[in-house]
């Protein structure tokens, strides 16, 4: 039977568009698992959504030996923190090479935090990205602190801590430490000390106790996210809208390196989980935070929604450390809160570079970025590969093109097979037409005729459809590296496109792509039937309408693409034909 070709792209086009769609309408991965829940935990959680009116606590260790059995009556640890100021008179400003935060000395938390090394808008190099804040209109910010017996924090509140100076600079300094100070009723020093070094974006926050009492000291370290479910202020606005990414929470756990835990599922069931190690994370469009807990301790990992806040807490609380009379013991954990970069949240913790998240075509993914980043840079990283040849071409954009002729080589044989299917079909297309015309009443004898005839001239009548079919997930795991890639974040290309993990605003290459499409449909076959024949017109039109909105460097690839393709297929055609 003969399919009509054009019937076919078609097909493919429009099917490749509602995936599209669909995954925009709802992005995350078929593998998310659902949260473990502990029995008393999940007798509890409606109680804990409807009722967070008073102080917020996580489990006394002294009352609870096992805090993966323990409900967690409300969700964070105090009810309230003022918008970025103390009340102890402000909050503490840090500024590293690529980092400045504040810390609200009621409670020793991160209550915001920017990246300079990443403007907010392209257009405007000098206002950084603010990933963590706390204002009337927006709730995001990291929380620590002890609980128990002799934890800092308890039910008459969070302690306010002392701090040197009210500002710090690291300077030409490798490290920088700022220490926050306590003493306790019982006459016990806690010094909370955030550490942080130059070029990183990861924050260790140890609690040193310095037992001075006549008893032992014991107590839990908690480290907690705090995020209201406002939409990601990182989110670009060109294009489709919303953008395809993932908003919500991920952890790890012994069974599986990486899990989902959108905030819907939040609000329907609390997390529980007890585990060694491991880490908890908000994930957003290129940037996520996330704490990543000693280790060698085991960690119960949960979560809350607090309904009438509209207000998510993801958490952790280690196991019960002691500190005997006399004695120095510390606690620690360490924070990351910056761009998904793979490399550093791989030496970070196992399976947080899987926040990088490529979907279900990652296989493919994976490899295309590694290349990009090679032909960018000269650093190749892929698969436990590592090799940096000291430069690349510089520019991302170039580095689409030359990626476009690594791909075209690799299918080069296919395209070329198939290019000659297409010219044979060219080349019997009177042969065809006269067939259809000479059985004009009778379909079965006009199919029977047709491919008797691809039979005798060794035609696939499908053969034409193979290259879009095969290119078809490169194309889409292509669109994913531009999409998650923070890499390529404001990546310029040349004049007017300074970003090519956005459209194109001006339409150009749309336009351009429309053009070669084409001309490429110059050179194949025109089907004899009427209205495949107006299909195949239409269809540069209706790629390129689809092409408006897609990240410029995908329509890069594509326009690069189709180009290699037109000299590919001219000069097979011209070959087929000269025989």
């Amino acid at each position: 039977m003969d399919i009509p070709r054009a019937l076919v792209i078609t097909g493919i086009a429009v099917v490749s568009y509602l995936m599209i769609q669909a995954w925009q309408r709802d992005y995350a991965a078929p593998d998310t698992v659902e949260p473990q829940i502990s029995e008393q935990v999940a007798g509890n959680n409606t109680d804990a959504n409807a009722n967070t009116t008073g102080n917020d606590l996580v489990p006394d260790p002294q009352e609870h030996t096992d805090p993966t059995a323990s409900s967690i009556p409300g969700g964070e640890v105090s009810d309230s923190i003022p918008d970025n100021k103390a009340q102890s008179g402000g909050a503490i400003h840090v500024a590293t090479d690529v980092l400045n935060l504040e810390i609200d000395p009621r409670g020793g938390d991160i209550v915001r935090l920017s990246l300079p090394a990443y403007p907010r808008h392209a257009d405007t190099p000098d206002q950084p990205f603010v990933l963590l804040e706390n204002t009337s209109s927006r709730t995001y910010v990291a929380q620590t602190g002890l609980i128990g017996t002799n934890g800092t924090d308890s039910a008459s509140g969070r302690p306010v801590w002392s701090s040197a100076e009210q500002s710090y600079q690291m300077g030409d300094a490798h490290e920088l430490n700022v220490d926050l100070t306590l003493t306790q009723d019982n006459g016990a020093r806690i010094t909370k000390r955030y550490t942080f070094e130059r070029g990183s974006y990861l924050v260790r926050v140890t609690h040193i106790v310095e037992n001075n009492s006549a008893e032992t000291w014991n107590g839990q370290l908690y480290g907690q996210i705090k995020r209201d479910g406002g939409d990601d202020p990182g989110l670009s606005k060109q294009g489709f809208a919303p953008m395809p990414t993932y908003l919500g929470a991920a952890y790890w756990s012994s069974e599986k390196p990486y899990n989902k835990l959108k905030f819907g599922d939040m609000e329907d069931a609390a997390l529980s989980t007890t585990q060694e190690g491991g880490w908890i994370a908000m994930v957003q469009h290129y940037f996520l935070s996330a704490w990543i807990p000693d280790p060698q301790l085991q960690q119960t990992y949960s979560t809350v929604y607090q309904k009438n806040r509209d207000q998510y807490l993801l958490r952790f609380v280690s196991q019960g450390q002691k500190v005997a009379p006399g004695e120095t013991g510390q606690m620690y954990a360490e924070f990351y809160a910056g761009p998904k970069i793979q490399d550093h949240l791989e030496a970070i913790s196992p399976g947080l570079n899987m926040t990088v998240d490529y979907g279900w075509l990652w296989f493919l993914s994976q490899p295309i970025f590694a290349l990009l980043v090679f032909l960018q840079s000269g650093k190749l990283s892929i698969f436990g590969l590592n090799m940096d040849i000291g430069a690349g071409v510089g520019n991302w954009g170039v580095a689409i093109i030359l990626l476009t002729f690594v791909i075209k080589a690799l299918f080069f044989k296919l395209s070329a097979t198939s290019y000659r299917s297409m010219a044979k079909m060219r080349k019997v297309a009177p042969e065809m037409q006269r067939i259809r015309e000479e059985h004009k009443s009778d379909k079965q004898k006009q199919q029977m005729e047709t491919m008797k005839l691809f039979q005798r001239e060794k035609i696939n009548p499908l053969g034409g459809c193979l290259p879009i079919l095969v290119q078809m997930p490169v194309f889409i795991a292509l669109y994913y590296v531009l999409l998650e890639s923070v890499e390529l974040r404001q990546a310029p290309f040349f004049l007017w496109i300074q970003d090519l993990s956005v459209m194109d605003p001006y339409f150009v290459l749309p336009i351009l792509m429309g053009a070669s499409m084409f001309l490429q449909t110059r050179l194949n076959p025109t089907p004899a039937d009427p209205t495949q024949a107006q299909v195949m017109k239409w269809m540069p039109v209706i790629f390129s309408v689809f092409m408006l909105w897609f990240p410029a460097g995908l329509v890069l690839y594509w326009l690069t693409n189709n180009l290699l393709s037109i000299g590919q297929q001219y000069i097979i055609t011209r070959r087929i034909e000269r025989e």
